[in-house]
């Protein structure tokens, strides 16, 4: 079996590639966004949420919050936007390995999803809509800058408990630090394709079931790359460690 890697945009949900604002009639800027109704920063006009206070937030269901941003309800997509963008910043951050980057491809995420809420399905999950429209534009800011090719196959897993390399129980503050920054070097030297789903699956915890959602594949092809990825992911890591033991015998 061999699957091809994409390492262009990703369709939405509506079986779409993402294009700009300014491609699609009708539709607010990001300007126009930000001058009229910032999610984040909701104006004092904002409607309330039907008499509910804010402290509340945390009860509501999104696609009840979705329906009511659609009536230009902005405090009820500011609720979205809090609930969702700080998981939404890091996953573009661990994609694109710019922080600053990262948060304006949130923010651009949330006035693709802010102009497109007529064409979702509240039936459907409006979490892995939201991130599939984010990966969409990490992988396509990536795809621009850095083309990568497609990697070799391989399906053995990483360990016989499948943990990663990285997991340790309750690790040191300082050798904590230093994994982390162990683990983003890995996660840059590999194929942007498996770093999406090992970012989305191990290290932000999405089920395969919604990483699928995200990505656009079959969950069992999910499975599949991602135990790919894991052992992509070991043979980098355990190079770098015997390069590192090496160094420090020599040394």
């Amino acid at each position: 079996m061999r699957e091809s890697v994409a390492t262009g945009p990703l369709p939405d949900a509506d079986g779409q590639v993402e294009g700009t604002a300014q491609d699609r009639p009708g539709v607010m800027t990001p300007e126009e966004f930000g001058a009229s109704s910032s999610p984040s920063t909701p104006h004092a006009g904002s409607v309330s949420i039907s008499g509910q206070g804010l402290d509340d937030e945390t009860n509501l269901n999104d696609a009840w919050l979705v329906e009511r941003a659609r009536r230009h309800d902005h405090a009820a997509f500011a609720v979205l936007v809090r609930r969702y963008e700080r998981k939404l910043t890091r996953v573009l951050a661990r994609l694109v390995r710019d922080p600053e980057l990262a948060r304006d491809l949130a923010q651009e995420t949330f006035f693709r999803v802010y102009n497109r809420l007529e064409r979702f399905d509240t039936a459907r999950r409006f979490g892995p809509w939201l991130f599939r429209v984010g990966v969409n534009l990490g992988l396509d800011s990536l795809r621009r800058n850095r083309p990568e090719s497609s990697p070799p196959a391989s399906i053995d897993r990483l360990r016989g408990d499948d943990r990663l390399p990285f997991e340790l129980p309750d690790p040191d503050p300082r050798i904590r630090i230093e994994l982390a920054q162990e683990v983003h070097h890995v996660l840059a030297m590999m194929p942007v394709s498996y770093r999406t789903i090992l970012v989305l699956r191990d290290l932000e915890g999405f089920s395969s079931s919604e990483v699928a959602a995200i990505v656009g594949r079959q969950e069992a092809t999910v499975r599949w790359r991602l135990s790919k990825a894991r052992e992509k992911f070991r043979e980098i890591w355990q190079r770098r460690q015997d390069e590192a033991g090496r160094e420090a015998r020599d040394g």
